[in-house]
């Protein structure tokens, strides 16, 4: 879980957003494409989604310094038929052909009512998230995933077989915040994580459908993409360029007047705010709700930059002689 962190400095997102973008040029993107990645970083800080906020410059900045991807990458369409797309992401950051091509599928499920994107040879993507909200004000309904090369091993554990497991799911509203569930499957259960041994004594239906899940994201989100089980059957110009993705959208007036399945989701949310929350002292949510919130009061407030977040971005930025917006 994303838990907002007790001590922070507060950065509005702008600044933030400026720094990631001279971050990410000086790390060897080009302009355009440095805003863009700074922009969707920032609004997964907006939300709280720290993990997959502005702190991943570190590792991106660096793999694309080193070689390990490709900062000049140039996405392409390699198979395109009227419900479906396959884009190659030329070795570079998943971003960037996840974005342009979900933008390219809405357009696409407006004439066919359901269509689906591929994207492969490209490093990692982000949160699930970034794609499935692209599709909430168009009437659509969403599903996104993504595998990445696995490397398993006799001696290991089955816990590997899940991999990163991302998924996202998205559904509209019409006056409420709109339900998207964003998550890692196997986040709690990783080697290391300091509950798996209990959750796994106590509640082993939730390690079997978490495992299960991930091998979803393996097989659609990779294999589906031309990324081999095995590391030495992968062919690739650029090494970090393991990851692959999917998103599969489809339009609400397939089944149903969208006006009408949006007020239902509406009563569906407020609904759930009534009820009792399993956290003291704190409201329930349907998933998404508590992100549009923190989204709300850190655009008025700033982005809460934690300690463990600044150190990161500090470190990154004295090595590409970059200012951090806030005082050291």
């Amino acid at each position: 879980m994303n838990i907002p962190p007790d001590s922070f400095v507060r950065v509005p997102a702008e600044q933030l957003e400026s720094f990631g973008a001279t971050l990410a040029e000086a790390a060897g993107l080009p302009s355009a494409r440095a805003q863009q990645l700074a922009g969707l970083l920032v609004g997964n800080d907006l939300r709280g989604v720290f993990s997959h906020g502005t702190e991943q410059l570190a590792t991106y900045a660096r793999l694309l310094r080193d070689g390990v991807l490709n900062p000049t990458a140039e996405p392409r369409v390699v198979r395109e038929t009227g419900s479906s797309l396959l884009m190659d992401g030329d070795g570079g950051l998943g971003y960037f052909p996840a974005y342009g091509g979900t933008q390219r599928l809405i357009e696409k499920v407006q004439s066919s009512g359901i269509a689906i994107l591929v994207t492969r040879n490209h490093g990692h993507f982000g949160a699930a998230g970034l794609y499935s909200r692209m599709t909430l004000e168009h009437d659509l309904l969403c599903f996104v995933t993504s595998g990445h090369q696995l490397t398993l091993a006799p001696e290991d554990s089955v816990y590997a077989a899940a991999g990163g497991s991302p998924m996202s799911f998205s559904a509209p509203t019409a006056e409420e915040d709109p339900l998207v569930l964003d998550f890692g499957a196997m986040h709690d259960l990783y080697s290391g994580a300091p509950h798996r041994d209990s959750i796994a004594a106590q509640a082993p239906g939730i390690v079997h459908r978490a495992i299960g899940m991930g091998a979803v994201c393996q097989s659609w989100g990779g294999f589906l993409a031309g990324v081999p089980l095995d590391p030495e059957r992968a062919e690739r110009t650029f090494p970090g360029a393991n990851q692959g993705s999917m998103v599969i959208a489809f339009r609400i007036d397939l089944f149903l007047p969208p006006e009408q399945f949006k007020a239902e989701m509406d009563r569906y949310v407020r609904a759930v705010s009534g009820l009792e929350s399993f956290v003291e002292g704190q409201r329930s949510f349907l998933p998404g709700g508590i992100e549009a919130e923190r989204f709300r009061s850190y655009t008025r407030d700033g982005i809460p930059v934690g300690e463990t977040h600044q150190e990161k971005l500090e470190s990154v930025a004295d090595e590409f002689g970059v200012q951090v917006p806030w005082s050291r």
